[in-house]
């Protein structure tokens, strides 16, 4: 194939948008309402998600006797928040004031999941449809991608409380209150053999 086929070229009426949305996703910053000693995106906090539910699905499978698809969990985790390159990201105390806010939210999201997909070639959105809206066959994979969203959270207050931010003591507390609320073993085990490693300097981890 000549290197001249590869030449940037004028768009054509059936050109998406979908992937150029998807990379601003790196331009939307977490917790706005709070001081951060370095800034998070959602790009990143997708990338960590996904690798937390994928890694959360394994350990369900190898200790818990399921049979989850954790490549699959790991995508479900990098789309997670996709919608907020329409929406932003919504503070957790106005998200969660109440349950009329919940529900009115969760509405929102819900259209801007539409009108993403809607961008998509048609022989595309079916693949991408499943990863914006839960199959009732998947509803565990997908309560452990939640798990790993709060796990994100909850590492993110313990990189803030390292690095000497008291501002984020609090949430800390209540994230890590809604994540073991959850109920789930694989988060258990994730904890208890991981979790203490987050709190660790480059040094200690090294040794």
């Amino acid at each position: 194939m000549g290197r001249e086929e590869y030449q940037e070229y004028e768009p054509d009426r059936t050109e998406s948008s979908f992937f150029a949305m998807m990379s601003r996703m790196k331009y939307i910053n977490r917790w706005a309402l709070m001081r951060n000693s370095y800034p998070e995106n959602i790009s990143e906090h997708s990338l960590e998600v996904g690798m937390l539910a994928h890694v959360l699905a394994l350990i369900g499978n190898k200790k818990c006797g399921r049979k989850l698809n954790a490549e699959r969990a790991a995508l479900i985790g990098m789309y997670h928040d996709c919608t907020e390159i329409i929406t932003g990201d919504m503070p957790t105390p106005i998200k969660y004031y109440n349950m009329e806010t919940q529900d009115a939210y969760k509405n929102v999201e819900k259209q801007a999941a539409k009108e993403l997909l809607g961008v998509l070639p048609d022989y595309l959105q079916d693949d991408y449809r499943n990863l914006f809206f839960p199959a009732e066959e998947e509803a565990y994979l997908w309560k452990l991608v939640k798990a790993a969203d709060r796990l994100s959270a909850y590492i993110k207050c313990i990189e803030e409380e390292k690095a000497g931010n008291r501002e984020f003591s609090n949430a800390k507390a209540a994230t890590f209150e809604k994540l073991t609320a959850m109920d789930l073993p694989e988060v258990r085990i994730f904890l208890r053999e991981f979790g203490s490693a987050y709190k660790k300097t480059l040094d200690e981890l090294k040794n």
